[in-house]
């Protein structure tokens, strides 16, 4: 499993639930050590671990802690670059939905080494969408419906999202748009600015 991926996870319970948790987590998976670096590939099994020992550490479900580290991705200001790589993915929520087949390849733009699973969007109706999100990493699914959900909210859409179960293709979830401008978005600026 790449670093950045794993480095995520311990960003997330780290400013969410605190350094303690995530020590006591890292504990509970055996790792060794309580920092990942996020340039380097680690054991899928050392992942897999830790995503048990954060699971049973929150007492919640896997599904539920994938989507909230989903939502954090996207919404916490300390880990601003994925928006920001998201963004570029149109003006309104629904161009966005239409750039999800690139993701993939803008991460890998990013980071080279980084192999994201495809992502495939399917029109249903004008407001009706699936999504298709390809096998090779566990929980991509549930992390994308988190990463929607916040994307929506940035862009002021209003969507009802569902997690459809595992078919031959990958993880589907089903989105549909109720309100392009529900609410205001979040303010986003294409170029950098100079302090």
């Amino acid at each position: 499993m790449h670093g950045l991926i794993n480095r995520a996870i311990q960003s997330f319970v780290c400013n969410t639930y605190g350094t303690d948790r995530w020590h006591s987590v890292t504990e509970d998976a055996g790792l060794g050590f309580s920092e990942f670096e996020a340039m380097l590939i680690y054991d899928d099994a050392q992942t897999d671990a830790v995503m048990r020992a954060v699971c049973i550490e929150l007492g919640r479900p896997e599904s539920e802690v994938l989507e909230d580290l989903g939502t954090y991705l996207v919404s916490d200001p300390k880990v601003e670059a994925l928006r920001r790589l998201l963004r570029f993915g149109g003006e309104t929520f629904q161009d966005f939905l239409h750039s999800l087949d690139e993701l993939p390849e803008r991460a890998r733009l990013a980071v080279s080494d980084l192999h994201l699973p495809p992502l495939e969007l399917r029109d249903v109706t004008a407001h009706q969408f699936s999504l298709v999100c390809g096998r090779g990493l566990r929980g991509y699914g549930r992390v994308m419906m988190g990463i929607l959900r916040a994307m929506a909210d940035d862009y002021g859409a209003l969507v009802y999202l569902e997690h459809s179960g595992c078919h031959e293709a990958g993880e589907i979830i089903s989105i549909t748009l109720v309100e392009a401008d529900f609410a205001a978005g979040r303010d986003f600026d294409l170029g950098a600015r100079a302090g």
